[in-house]
């Protein structure tokens, strides 16, 4: 059950924050340099895999190893690696083989997988300190 809640504050938190970013803050970013590739028709399915296979990662490599050690600096660490390579396989990836896949937004992705799993895992990390 503990891993149940952990697992949910991570993906919660992952969720408001990707929306927030997706919706509002980079919304116009990603139109000017991806609206070739843009669809009207999210395929939600998908995304919600992508979603819950990010945050079970977070879990098993970052959030419970770090709660074990009760590190927050092993939180920090393992979360910032763990966006960086699981953000830079995608970007990395298109950048490589997309033509025209534009480097910025390969930079700035990496960037926002990184926080974005920093602050997942540490909402978790928090929850478990203060509330369990």
């Amino acid at each position: 059950m503990l891993y149940v809640k952990l697992f949910s504050v991570s993906l919660f938190t992952f969720l408001i924050l990707d929306a927030i970013w997706l919706g509002f803050v980079a919304r116009n970013f990603y139109a000017k340099y991806l609206a070739a590739y843009l669809t009207d028709n999210v395929i939600w399915l998908s995304a919600i895999i992508f979603y819950i296979i990010f945050n079970i990662g977070l879990l098993i490599f970052v959030i419970l190893p770090s709660i074990e050690k009760n590190s927050y600096s092993t939180l920090i660490l393992y979360s910032i690696l763990y966006g960086l390579v699981t953000y830079a396989t995608y970007d990395l990836t298109n950048y490589a083989t997309i033509k025209d896949w534009p480097f910025a937004v390969t930079i700035v992705d990496i960037i926002w997988g990184m926080f974005v799993a920093l602050a997942s895992s540490s909402a978790a990390f928090f929850f478990h300190k203060y509330f369990v």
